[in-house]
Formats: structure tokens, C-alpha cells, sequence
């Protein structure tokens, strides 16, 4: 990838023109699709972006020297993550990334939840130490089949560059392995039924209780450009992206990711939120039992088994 192609990758798109736009997108969809489902005519589209400017526009509550880098730093290290991992996605096909560059995407695609984590310690509160502690939980017990999925689909491909992993992994392995990274969603997205961390009537926001203002505004664009990133990354790994069809695969980059909020906020509202021995069960046991078939499959493809 050159220079400029990186440029314009981080910038336009799949980056900052776009990922910011389709992130309250987004959020708005998921808001009305939510509302419609629950027989409520729900906010308008452009509600999250209004809500960031009201909150920009806010005076944030006094901290001491100490603590007011830290907590405006940590939102800003999880929104440019996402920019980060949006930068290095093969939407459009072709030799874009380099070699390893999954390894790179996947430490990303962590960052927001480690700095969310870290912000809940950081603001010396007890609900944000209670959330903190069930998103640390959350995340360790999701990032079992998550990364078992992942390393199925690479092993696959005999590479661990995303769009090689992207155009060379068979349909018998990406079906299941993707169907583990969906249901790894709502944990990374903080939906239903794994809504823990941030549990309104048992710990208020969890971790961002103490945030207000721009600081809470920063955390609401970086959750927003999570939104962009999760569902894009998926819909790398489930578009062979031919690189002689461009436009074709910007559409179908655009239209999965559309596809997976809807899906994720449908199972957010049809389903309540679970204690969380039961969320580390069944992710310990039913999501990992097919990130392992993901793995015995890819491990029969490489011997042609399969």
C-alpha cells in the first residue's frame, strides 16, 4: 500500500469522512430500529450527533492536574484505534496491508475496551470500578472464541494478512468462524444480553458514571467509531473482495456492516439482560464450541480433509 492510497484510507474512506458519519448513522439506527421494535416511534437519525455537540458544548466538572490528561486521553486513544483499524481494512481488495497486519487490527480492535476498563479505575468511582471490573471479565471471556475464530480463518488462508485471510479462506470454515465473531458483538458493543458493564439500574453508566461533558462526549465518538470498526472488519472477513470491482465492494462493505447493526440490535431487543456467571458460561462454552469447529475445520482444510 503507498503512501497516498494510506492517506486517503485513513482519511476518506473506509476512514474519518466516512466512519464518522455512518458511526452516528449507526447509533441512530440502532436507537429507532430498538424503539420500532418496542412499539415507540423512538429519537431521530441524527439524534447521536446532536447529542455530541451538546456535549462538547458543556463545561466539564473540575478535576485535579492529575487526573484531567488521563481522562480525556483514554477516549481519545480508543477513537483513533478504530481509525486505525479502519485505515488497514482491505475494502476494496487487492495487496492493501502488510503481512501480519491481522495481528495489528486485532491489538486495535482491543484498545477501546482496555481504555474503557482503565477509565472506570481512573475515575475513582465505585460504580466505574464495578463496571470496570465486569468489562474486564466480559472481555477476557469474548476474546476466547473471538480470537479462536479469527486464528481458524488465518490458519485457513496459511496467512495472517487481512485480505489474503479475507479472499483465500473456504466457505467451511468462514461460516462458522464468522458466526462466532457476530455473537462476540453485543460483548464488544455492550448491547443485550451482556449489557453488564454499564447496567443503568444496578451501576448508572458503569465506567463513564464520572464523565460528563466532553470528556463523555469523546467516549460517546469513540463508541460510535467501535459501531463503524466491529461491523467493518466483519464484513471484510465476510467479502472475498475481488479487486477489479470497486464500487461493487464499497456497496457490500457499506450494506453488511448496515446489516450487522440491525441484526445485533434486534438480538439486543428481543433478549434481557444475563447475570455474569451466565454471559462467561455461554461464552465459555456455546461460542467457543464453534470458534473449535471454525478450528477443526480449518485444520482438516490445510490436510484436504475438507
Amino acid at each position: 500500500m503507498t503512501l497516498l492510497h494510506s492517506l486517503i484510507a485513513l482519511l476518506v474512506f473506509p476512514g474519518v469522512l466516512y466512519a464518522l458519519p455512518m458511526g452516528w448513522l449507526m447509533l441512530g439506527t440502532e436507537r429507532k430500529t430498538r424503539a420500532r421494535l418496542q412499539g415507540r416511534i423512538g429519537p431521530p437519525l441524527t439524534q447521536p450527533f446532536w447529542d455530541l455537540v451538546k456535549l462538547l458544548a458543556k463545561s466539564p466538572a473540575a478535576r485535579t492536574v492529575s487526573d484531567a490528561p488521563l481522562l480525556t486521553s483514554l477516549p481519545l486513544l480508543a477513537a483513533a484505534s478504530m481509525l486505525g483499524v479502519l485505515a488497514m481494512l482491505p475494502v476494496f481488495g487487492g495487496d492493501r496491508g502488510f503481512a501480519g497486519d491481522l495481528i495489528l487490527v486485532i491489538g486495535l480492535l482491543e484498545m477501546p475496551p482496555l481504555c474503557l476498563v482503565l477509565a472506570g479505575y481512573a475515575s475513582r468511582s465505585i460504580y466505574g470500578e464495578v463496571g470496570a471490573t465486569r468489562e474486564a471479565v466480559l472481555m477476557i471471556a469474548s476474546n476466547v472464541p473471538f480470537l479462536a475464530a479469527v486464528v481458524a480463518m488465518a490458519t485457513a488462508a496459511d496467512s495472517f494478512r487481512v485480505a489474503t485471510i479475507a479472499a483465500a479462506t473456504p466457505w467451511v470454515v468462514r461460516v462458522p468462524a464468522l458466526l462466532t465473531v457476530v455473537l462476540c458483538l453485543p460483548v464488544k458493543l455492550r448491547l443485550n444480553p451482556f449489557s453488564l458493564a454499564n447496567a443503568e439500574q444496578e451501576l448508572l453508566a458503569g465506567p463513564l458514571t464520572e464523565f460528563d461533558g466532553p470528556r463523555l462526549g469523546l467516549w460517546e465518538l469513540a463508541h460510535s467509531l467501535e459501531w463503524v470498526g466491529l461491523t467493518g472488519f466483519v464484513a471484510v472477513l465476510a467479502w472475498p473482495s475481488p479487486s477489479h470491482a470497486a464500487a461493487v465492494n464499497g456497496i457490500a462493505f457499506v450494506t453488511i456492516s448496515l446489516l450487522l447493526v440491525i441484526f445485533v440490535t434486534v438480538i439486543a431487543s428481543a433478549t434481557a439482560r444475563i447475570k455474569i456467571k451466565q454471559a462467561t458460561r455461554l461464552l465459555g462454552t456455546w461460542v467457543t464450541a464453534l470458534a473449535g469447529i471454525a478450528l477443526v475445520a480449518a485444520i482438516l482444510a490445510r490436510k484436504g480433509g475438507l
